[in-house]
């Protein structure tokens, strides 16, 4: 990718390191965005998205891998059932910190989503724009299905590989961090219904009408549940990943939803 400088850094925390990896652009505006991937990702799992993220918006794009995930240190325990609103305060708090990031705006892919929302609503007077891609708002029978389905996947032979060649020897407690946790009966009643209403900022959720985690409904509750300005943004013919499936067409749209804000 043209034009775009790649750093790297470990930022130490009370539980592990870190792994970031920041997409600066030769002209840069001030707000960065930041990456949360989802259950099964990490940096590396972006692929060309932040880069050409970067480019586009000619901001700084910073992505991290979560403790236990990709480079990053192991997790020294399971996920508790309040991971994904507990992330705010742990790996996002610290990457901040360490970079000495003060506004920013947050991009957050599938359970990420649900990281970034929490995040947004915790930094109400940093969060300058929230931006969500395949987010669950709720846990539905289609998102357990599809976790299901790739559980059956995962245990075939060889399946394993995949995941270790981003996560290494964390790849089963990353696989089981995800199944275990979603399919869970403490998850049954999981929801953003509470954390939604506390957005300050302007928000985007990106669905795909083909996602096989999650129905249109996941992304209407973001404009339902919303107390600000929620605009939904439906791909049609795109399923879970849209970053990789459609990231033209992904990257315009955030292009025009960040363009209308006048973020410095």
């Amino acid at each position: 990718m043209e034009n775009i400088t790649i750093t790297e850094a470990w930022i130490s925390t009370p539980q592990g390191r870190l792994w970031t990896q920041t997409y600066t652009p030769t002209q840069v505006k001030q707000v960065p965005i930041l990456l949360l991937h989802d259950s099964l990702g990490c940096v590396a799992l972006w692929r060309d998205f932040p880069q050409a993220l970067a480019q586009a918006t000619q901001r700084p794009v910073i992505a991290y891998d979560r403790l236990g995930f990709g480079r990053s240190d192991a997790h020294p325990n399971q996920l508790t059932k309040d991971f994904i609103a507990t992330e705010a305060q742990q790996g996002l708090r610290f990457v901040c910190e360490h970079l000495d990031i003060q506004d920013f705006i947050l991009l957050g892919h599938s359970v990420g989503g649900g990281m970034a929302t929490y995040s947004a609503a915790a930094y109400p007077d940093r969060c300058q724009a929230l931006i969500t891609l395949a987010a669950q708002s709720f846990v539905e029978p289609l998102t357990r299905a599809g976790i299901r389905e790739a559980q059956a996947k995962f245990q075939q032979a060889g399946a394993m590989q995949s995941l270790q060649k981003y996560h290494g020897e964390k790849a089963a407690w990353v696989l089981a961090s995800w199944t275990e946790t979603w399919l869970s009966a403490d998850f049954d009643h999981w929801n953003l219904q509470q954390v939604l209403p506390q957005v300050r900022c302007p928000m985007l959720a990106v669905h795909g009408d083909q996602d096989e985690y999650g129905s249109l409904q996941q992304v209407e509750n973001f404009a339902r549940w919303a107390s600000g300005d929620a605009r939904t943004c439906i791909l049609q013919g795109y399923g879970h990943v849209p970053h990789r499936e459609c990231p033209q067409l992904l990257i315009k749209q955030i292009q025009a939803f960040l363009y209308s804000l006048n973020i410095s």
